[in-house]
Order: C-alpha cells, then structure tokens, then sequence
C-alpha cells in the first residue's frame, strides 16, 4: 500500500491528513487493491456494493448503458479520483450504472461502512475523513448538474460549445485538451458521433474552434 501512497495522499478524501495518518485509514476501512484489465467490468448495472473505489493507475468509464448497446458516457475517473462512493454509502441502492476500466487499471477499494465506524487505531480521524467524504459527494453532485447542463442544449453546437467553455474555464485558457476521444465525447453529450464530427468541422471552417484530436482552441465566440 506504501507504494500507492504518493498517489492516495493527493486525493481530496484524505485532506489534511499525514503519511501515517492516510496509512492508519486505510488499515481502518480494510483497504485492498485489485487489477483490471483493458475492458474488463468493475461494476455492473444492478450491483449492490459497499466498497468505494479510488483510481490509482489508469482510467475508467462510468456509463449508463441501453438494451441495444448505446452508451451514455456519465464520467471518466481517472488518478486519485473516487468513484461508487455514493452508492456504496447505501448498499440497499442498486447501482443504475455500469462501471469498466478504459486501460488496464488499479484500483483502491475501501469500505464506506466503516468510515463511521470507530476504532481503536485511527478514530480520531474519522471526522475528517467524513468531511471529505461529503466533500467530494457536494463535487459529484456538481458535476451532474453540469453534465445536465450541457445535454439540455437544444442542438449538437450548442452541446459543444457548453462543454468547450467549461474546459477553457478549468483550464483558465481558451487553450486546453479534453480527457475524451472523438466517440467518448459524443457517449458524453448523448449526441451522434458523425453529427458532432461535422459539427466540429463547420466550427473550425467559420474560425470559432481549432482542435488537433482531444486538443482545443477556442478562437471566438459563436454568433
């Protein structure tokens, strides 16, 4: 665990907290790690589970997916980043959502029951692991919303262009790259991946965007 902990020690669940405080925790709410392959499902869509996750190599996708096989993109998770902590707060929940690794990927599971359960090692952690916690549930909540956000736009365009705003506004510079590829993007705003290529192109031809794959410039506003 020690050789994770550069990584775990950056993630907002253990902020304020030192090495051998993080590394306490961890002992606390029985910690493990596990290893995906490119592909393989951590979560299915009806899981019920106990355990967040914390990314500590690679990336994967949180989607909602249909009968037919369309793909709703919801969330890339990639390192230090948690993920399942809102279901696994309630495991009477089932998850709506289905959860996989992008790449091969390690994960960090750790058991959300027992942040509120004390101890005899590490207890006067746990309010500050509880804060955080809610903290990064407030975030989650505000990353929906703007997925939202972007989704209720009427066209493809204005889909786009909500989103690219709100990377060059992350990024403080209306030069930026997404963590999303051409099909990723399209699964992110629930639009048709050839409709937004086009879409993209015609942005680029009237001197609004240029891109170079998951690169952007924001040149000017659309008219």
């Amino acid at each position: 665990m020690e050789n994770f902990l550069p990584i775990i020690k950056t993630s907002p669940l253990f902020h304020g907290m030192g090495d051998s405080e993080i590394l306490m925790m961890l002992k606390c709410l029985s910690s493990k790690v596990e290893t995906f392959d490119k592909g393989d499902y951590i979560f299915y869509v009806g899981d019920s589970i106990n355990s967040m996750g914390m990314v500590l190599t690679g990336t994967i996708h949180i989607i909602e997916e249909d009968y037919l096989g369309n793909r709703n993109l919801l969330s890339s998770v990639t390192n230090s980043q948690l993920f399942g902590e809102d279901y696994a707060c309630d495991p009477t929940i089932k998850l709506s959502v289905s959860i996989y690794a992008v790449e091969k990927t390690q994960v960090l599971f750790m058991n959300v029951k027992k942040v509120t359960t004390t101890c005899t090692t590490a207890c006067k952690f746990h309010t500050r692991l509880i804060q955080n916690l809610l903290a990064v549930l407030a975030k989650k909540v505000d990353e929906l919303t703007t997925k939202i956000k972007h989704n209720s736009k009427r066209t493809t365009r204005e889909k786009l262009l909500s989103y690219l705003s709100e990377q060059a506004e992350i990024a403080k510079s209306n030069r930026f790259s997404i963590p999303f590829n051409r099909q990723e993007l399209a699964d992110y705003l629930s639009v048709d991946r050839s409709a937004m290529s086009n879409e993209l192109c015609k942005m680029r031809d009237e001197g609004i965007i240029e891109f170079n794959k998951n690169k952007f410039e924001l040149v000017r506003c659309s008219e």
